[in-house]
């Protein structure tokens, strides 16, 4: 299971904005964002000049955007687009959905965990459960009906005993029904274009890789 390992913080810079990538650090005077806002390499404040940048360029951008906020390398972004373009719909919107719908990124979206990166950790440490079967897998893709639980040993780490308190402060997608008794969340339905994030655009990524 490959991962990007690098400064977390560079990705950020590189985009241009905060894709609060590190949770609750990004709204601190601790992030990077807040320090150096250009690109990072010796030519980054020149390439924060996006006046000038072509529509490949553009492109570019948007689908390495996405691929960083969800956390996912090429080989696996594009295997995502590739099943996106073959299902029924929009393709820009069926990918979307389609990294909504991974397992890390539904245990992000219940409210459990400050960041996507941490939700991959907790996952990939075999702290959930899948429809009452342990899921340690980060990619697996849930569908509408299946139910992500915390792994009942798992509640009796102390990290677990406050994730209720601190979940509560959190709010959950609303395609999610979550049940913080059992730290537990049914998945109701397939997120709408509204519910995810508004900065991607889907347009841009389909174009990438329509040329």
């Amino acid at each position: 299971m490959a991962k990007y390992t690098g400064p977390a913080c560079k990705l950020c810079r590189r985009e241009g904005e905060k894709l609060f990538l590190k949770g609750g650090r990004c709204f601190t005077d601790k992030c990077s964002f807040e320090k150096r806002s250009y690109a990072p390499g010796e030519h980054g404040r020149i390439h924060a000049r996006q006046d000038r940048e072509s529509v490949y360029a553009k492109q570019l951008r948007a689908k390495q955007k996405a691929r960083r906020v969800y956390g996912i390398l090429e080989r696996q972004f594009r295997r995502y687009f590739m099943l996106a373009r073959r299902s029924t719909g929009l393709t820009g919107l069926n990918l979307l959905q389609t990294l909504e719908m991974r397992l890390d990124n539904v245990v992000f979206r219940m409210g459990l965990t400050d960041s996507r990166a941490q939700a991959r950790q907790l996952v990939t440490h075999g702290h959930f459960n899948l429809n009452g079967k342990r899921a340690d897998i980060p990619s697996m893709l849930v569908r509408p009906g299946d139910v992500v639980a915390v792994e009942e040993t798992a509640k009796k780490q102390p990290f677990f005993k406050e994730m209720a308190d601190y979940a509560e402060k959190r709010t959950c997608a609303p395609w999610i029904e979550r049940d913080l008794k059992t730290l537990s969340g049914r998945i109701v339905r397939q997120p709408e274009r509204i519910e995810i994030d508004g900065n991607l655009n889907e347009q841009l990524i389909v174009e990438y890789y329509s040329r």
